[in-house]
């Protein structure tokens, strides 16, 4: 069976499962990526208020879209509300900043992005205190904040809503609500969430994963930091080993295994060969037994990567979601 490249969502609106990621990238870099991406074919392009680089996304697509209305319709945009936003008064405000930013007349879909809140500091995503930990705010109502975020769909500027980085009790939480169009988490082969996969499943909310390829600038930052460990997913001997029989990328390997997972996957490159690479992965299929030593490569908990230890004093916030 072919896999599909889409996933379809309320009203039959289509978002493409490769996407294209933007996080850590610099403005003049993210743009000249942009362009490479939309030339390979992406039109599925996922940022953030906390990613700090809304605005050069905007430029490069507005600069694709041009005068053509149609061309706005093949994209899909994603951006998130940032953790100092997560208070149900404060989410119009940071979603009209990010519509500024990106200058769309709307968005495809705007996602919680965690459930865990920063205090509100205008002017400072990241706020600290003196002494380097975060400024939380442990008073966050997680089903407010979503509630406001749905509300936004009234406005017609924002076609859906989501979330992000949230653990199967919040989202069952949330779906009490309203059903999320798509959960978006952290994926990848030493991190595969089966557990997560099939509440989700269940619960018939589509995942997109994040980090699919293992996220390697973060991974190389936290090992600086902590001494931790933490393998390249693409020089490990199964994913290369496979590589070599299809005569592909082990980057091309690990996003295919999502695919026949049934998840979309949001890479980040700013190598234009790789761009290209990361989605030309419709043509060949992994076989079942290849499918088996790709998963058994799954290292659960330990497997993960962003754990949100480096906003230090956030697993003291009540809705932190991954409580040991």
């Amino acid at each position: 069976m072919a896999t599909p490249e889409y996933y379809v969502l309320e009203g039959g609106d289509r978002m493409p499962r490769i996407g294209f990621g933007t996080w850590q990238a610099s403005d003049d870099v993210l743009e000249k990526s942009v362009e490479s991406a939309l030339a390979s074919g992406y039109r599925h392009f996922d940022t953030a208020r906390a990613y700090e680089n809304e605005a050069a996304l905007g430029r490069a697509l507005r600069r694709w879209i041009g005068s053509d209305s149609a061309r706005r319709k093949e994209l899909f945009i994603v951006t998130k509300l940032p953790p100092g936003g997560n208070r149900p008064d404060l989410v119009p405000e940071y979603f009209e900043s990010s519509m500024k930013d990106l200058g769309l007349d709307y968005l495809d879909l705007y996602l919680m992005h965690t459930p865990f809140a920063f205090a509100h500091v205008p002017g400072d995503l990241h706020p600290k205190n003196p002494d380097g930990s975060m400024q939380v705010d442990h008073t966050t109502d997680l089903i407010a904040v979503w509630k406001s975020i749905c509300k936004l769909k009234e406005s017609g500027r924002v076609r859906h809503v989501g979330v992000s980085n949230v653990n199967e009790e919040q989202l069952k939480r949330l779906c009490a609500v309203q059903k999320p169009a798509c959960l978006q988490i952290e994926v990848h082969a030493l991190c595969q969430q089966p557990a997560m996969v099939a509440a989700a499943a269940a619960l018939g909310v589509p995942i997109v994963a994040y980090s699919p390829l293992g996220s390697k600038a973060l991974a190389d930052a936290l090992a600086a930091k902590t001494g931790r460990e933490y393998p390249d997913l693409l020089t490990l001997p199964a994913v290369q080993r496979i590589a070599q029989a299809h005569s592909r990328t082990p980057a091309q390997v690990l996003l295919r295994h999502t695919l026949q997972r049934g998840l979309a996957a949001i890479p980040k490159s700013t190598n234009p060969e790789r761009i290209k690479q990361n989605i030309s992965l419709w043509d060949f299929e992994l076989s079942d037994s290849e499918m088996s030593d790709l998963s058994a490569l799954d290292r659960g908990e330990q497997g993960r990567i962003c754990d949100f230890s480096f906003f230090i004093g956030i697993d003291k916030h009540p809705e932190f979601p991954f409580k040991k």
